[in-house]
């Protein structure tokens, strides 16, 4: 399978929002901006990557849309999409012309229309049809990250503290792909158990955006206090900022029960594994609008 990643940009008022299509000369054809995964590379990565290359847009990802699936060259072509953001959100009026600034040989054009205008603009079916998904849940969503420390070695291996125990090499190259991942939603609000596998995990990323993460107790197995996790969680539901919470396979299951309001069908993470929330913030918390779970 051809795997491929990308998104509906988007802009404006979330109840009547404009959406980017680019303009590829090679087929003369208006579509979404995507493009096919490097080697190793993370699906939600490639997304953020592809959106920067052929829009020169910065983007912050929301909601998972429904991916594509179409037969190219004789095999079959996956798509993943997202909606995204425009991080810096300029108000124009009407439909906008933009050059490309990172794959002019790709995208002569980049352009803003309405919903409905995209939808008969774009050459494929399947880009309508994504296109008529849009709406279907709010666009402006807040997400609050829940990960499962990476690899560690073995517990029953290692000699001392458990509280010490680091991470592999396996986990070392988790939790840099956990950052370029953490990337695309930019949390800023990092809260980790004291664990050194757990403050590992996020250390990539806060090196990355000169973020210390916030280390609470609360959250390791060896003090694990089930009301100030809760304490914990809900006051990063009702904050309304992006933000991670970086715990442990056995305090997970409480934390995203709190988070789903219900025990969840499944409360586990695979180690380097995250759950992302996406919200509509308010000051209860916030509604739950999707929830998706990635590897790394």
């Amino acid at each position: 399978m051809i795997r491929a990643a990308g998104a509906v940009v988007w802009r404006g008022d979330e109840a009547a929002p404009e959406v980017a299509l680019v303009h590829r000369p090679r087929y003369d054809d208006w579509s979404l901006p995507k493009g096919k995964l490097q080697p190793g590379e993370h699906v939600v990565a490639a997304a953020l990557r592809e959106v920067a290359e052929e829009t020169g847009l910065d983007v912050v990802l929301g909601r998972a849309l429904p991916p594509v699936h179409y037969m190219r060259d004789g095999r079959l072509k996956r798509v993943d999409y997202w909606t995204a953001r425009v991080a810096d959100d300029p108000s124009r009026d009407g439909p906008s012309r933009d050059a490309a600034s990172h794959a002019p040989d790709e995208v002569d054009e980049v352009a803003w229309f309405p919903v409905e205008e995209a939808r008969r603009r774009v050459t494929y079916r399947w880009d309508a049809d994504l296109l008529g998904t849009l709406t279907a849940a709010p666009l402006v969503t807040t997400p609050l990250i829940f990960v499962r420390h990476a690899l560690a070695g073995s517990r029953q291996e290692w000699r001392g503290d458990d509280d010490l125990r680091p991470l592999d090499r396996r986990g070392r190259a988790q939790a840099r792909t956990l950052a370029d991942v953490l990337r695309a939603y930019r949390p800023g609000v990092l809260v980790t158990s004291p664990s050194l596998r757990c403050v590992q995990t996020v250390e990539p990323y806060a090196d990355l955006t000169g973020r210390e993460p916030r280390r609470e107790a609360a959250l390791s197995e060896s003090g694990f206090d089930p009301a100030e996790a809760d304490r914990v969680v809900r006051d990063l539901a009702a904050s309304g900022e992006a933000a991670v919470v970086c715990s442990h396979g056995k305090v997970l299951p409480h934390l995203l029960a709190l988070a789903y309001g219900r025990p969840p069908a499944d409360a586990n993470l695979a180690k380097g594994g995250l759950a992302v929330f996406n919200r509509v913030p308010n000051r209860a918390g916030g509604r739950v609008v999707t929830v998706e779970r990635y590897l790394t």
